[in-house]
């Protein structure tokens, strides 16, 4: 992917990393929450963030939030799957648990879904893997994830690399569907066989 014009920083050059909100203990779901929490299960690399299951809480402490918004990238710091998330839409009022860091760009420079996408790929992901602490659960430092090696090419690449990875999701999502179909239709023809 690299070649002579593009650049490579350091995260910390283009994005802000900031710890998820800091609940101590268990989420619970609270029958008056008004804040939505979303929590490494509720997060996909693929299917993005599934907003239907996320718990819905009040907020312990006084700390002001970091809301969540449009185009920022979760990074999943604990556990064995250390990938990132895009946020392209918000759309209720919502935190991300302290399992993440909270990645916002500090410019134009790097697209959001450019750079969630460039964590989840293999360089990144080697890297993760070189520097995860722990053994069991293991997790990424946030002085290791700000200093990930990131290729920074021309915006116009970016564009064109993030349109070509939301097409190839979109592909996958209806190939999905197609054998899930087909699937449907053979259990039918099989119940007509039987009566």
């Amino acid at each position: 992917m690299a070649n002579d014009a593009e650049k490579v920083v350091s995260l910390k050059d283009v994005a802000e990393a900031r710890l998820g909100y800091p609940f101590r203990g268990a989420i619970k779901d609270a029958s008056d929450g008004k804040v939505a929490v979303v929590q490494i299960k509720n997060v996909d690399p693929e299917q993005g963030i599934d907003w239907g299951s996320l718990v819905k809480t009040r907020l312990p402490g006084r700390k002001q939030p970091d809301w969540l918004q449009a185009g920022d990238v979760l990074f999943a710091a604990r556990g064995n799957r250390n990938v990132s998330v895009y946020v392209d839409e918000v759309p209720e009022q919502a935190v991300c648990a302290p399992q993440f860091y909270l990645l916002r760009t500090r410019d134009n420079a790097v697209l959001p879904a450019y750079l969630s996408w460039y964590i989840n790929e293999l360089p990144a992901q080697r890297y993760f893997a070189q520097s995860a602490e722990g053994t069991l659960i293991t997790s990424i430092r946030r002085a290791v994830l700000e200093a990930l090696p990131v290729p920074v090419p021309s915006l116009e690449r970016q564009h064109l690399i993030a349109k070509l990875v939301a097409a190839a999701r979109r592909e996958k999502q209806l190939t999905e569907q197609l054998i899930r179909n087909r699937e449907q239709q053979l259990k039918m023809v099989a119940c007509g066989l039987i009566e």
